[in-house]
């Protein structure tokens, strides 16, 4: 057997461009490496704020999201994710700057869960922030047009406590709100066959919605467990080739 260089850092195939947040990262978010049944790299895009990612001009920290992305990759990551859907906006960006795999969004897997849903059934969206949630940033992760958007915005304690940035996450609040959230757009649209949660930080909370809607969710965590298991396949067994 020949081991193969080339990289500074091995043993971690997918790395996140991380936001520059001070709010607390529960498990399950993809911020706490201990979400992760395998090893990551984390780069930290500094002075990207949630608010300015989620709620005001992003294209403005783009340049630093480019370099974080390549730093990455000269460490030798095999493909980049991040930590914000509306990063969608810059997955094309993104994928210019390295030559490695790009997913940017978790918004990207719901062309691919619509193809598994039955007849008259199609993909909801759970969002942050449904009022800056565009339609750009839906064509670029190419979700359809007419895809239903729900909200945290309504809630007590989610989307104040990570866009504001806060130092104290509420839990218990903060999964009432996506869970509320979640019901109320099923509501809305009673042809919703699965949910896909836009943010990040709405994982931990996938598996209560699940409980409370009784749909298929899917969050960046089974997103990019997906796309890890393409960079590392696992192996089932040695054979000589």
């Amino acid at each position: 057997m020949k081991a193969r260089g080339g990289k500074p850092a091995y043993g971690a195939s997918v790395g996140i461009l991380m936001l520059d947040t001070r709010f607390p990262r529960v498990p399950g978010d993809l911020g706490n490496a201990a979400t992760w049944p395998f090893p990551v790299h984390y780069k930290v895009v500094r002075n990207a704020t949630p608010d300015l990612a989620v709620r005001g001009d992003s294209k403005e920290i783009l340049p630093r999201i480019i370099d974080a992305a390549r730093d990455l990759a000269d460490l030798g990551v095999d493909g980049i994710t991040t930590s914000c859907g509306f990063f969608s906006l810059f997955q094309d960006e993104i994928s210019r700057s390295v030559n490695v795999p790009v997913a940017s969004s978790s918004l990207m897997q719901v062309a691919l869960v619509n193809a598994t849903l039955p007849p008259g059934k199609k993909s909801g969206i759970l969002t942050i922030s449904g009022s800056t949630l565009t339609p750009a940033h839906l064509a670029a992760a190419n979700v359809p047009a007419d895809t239903p958007i729900g909200t945290t915005e309504d809630g007590r304690e989610f989307t104040r406590a990570i866009l504001e940035n806060e130092t104290k996450l509420d839990v218990n609040a903060a999964c009432e709100d996506n869970v509320e959230a979640a019901l109320a757009l099923q509501r809305r649209h009673p042809d919703i066959g699965a949910l896909v949660l836009e943010c990040a930080n709405m994982a931990p909370y996938a598996a209560f919605i699940r409980a409370a809607t009784g749909l298929s969710v899917y969050s960046i965590y089974s997103f990019v467990t997906w796309f890890q298991s393409g960079l590392s396949p696992r192996v089932f067994a040695r054979h000589s080739i």
